[in-house]
């Protein structure tokens, strides 16, 4: 997470959608980092209304506007399933490892998920609180034009993130039945994603 007093501006960083790279080349120029714990790092909307929200207003009387990434619900599934797969996740309980990504997506459909699909929910981290707290700038993961030029013209910088923590690629397809399953069961993920402006 990223926070410019000056501009009123919180970056959320949710996972899998490319922000630690942007962390990475805006931390020298943001007046909070959080890069560590996870927890925190990566702290969905209503952890930032119940912990850092309430630090700005309490003790400067100042309100955020909050910006998040948001990824093709599938890409994004995808890119964890792939990001698990990784070699060093291998002797880790929630690795991939001789799972299929329909066997993944499956999992990830359930009610309780296996430690494998527990991997959070991008509507979730992006739910509006009932006092109003919630996204104000919402990007595509795949529009990265519209997210460079509004960060570079809001904070008044140049940049040319990297790329960091990447999954490894791979072919991981998945079959149209399962597919049609999980637009059907997320239907509200796809909906949010596709009324991103583009």
């Amino acid at each position: 997470m990223l926070v410019f007093f000056k501009e009123r501006l919180a970056f959320l960083s949710m996972p899998k959608t490319g922000t630690t790279a942007y962390q990475t080349a805006l931390a020298p120029r943001a007046d909070l980092v959080i890069t560590d714990p996870p927890l925190l790092k990566h702290a969905p909307v209503y952890r930032y209304n119940r912990f850092i929200r309430p630090m700005f207003l309490n003790v400067c009387d100042a309100e955020m506007e909050l910006m998040a990434v948001m990824r093709e619900p599938i890409s994004w599934l995808n890119s964890w399933y792939r990001y698990r797969r990784r070699p060093f996740m291998s002797d880790k309980p929630n690795n991939t490892h001789g799972v299929t990504f329909d066997e993944f997506v499956l999992a990830y459909m359930k009610g309780k998920r296996p430690g494998f699909a527990e991997v959070g929910n991008q509507l979730k981290f992006l739910e509006r609180q009932p006092n109003g707290t919630g996204i104000t700038h919402l990007f595509s993961y795949e529009d990265q034009p519209r997210l460079k030029s509004f960060l570079e013209e809001r904070l008044d910088v140049k940049l040319d993130p990297g790329r960091e923590n990447v999954s490894p690629k791979m072919d991981a397809p998945l079959s149209p039945d399962i597919e049609a399953r999980f637009r059907r069961k997320f239907a509200e993920d796809f909906e949010l994603y596709e009324s991103i402006p583009r």
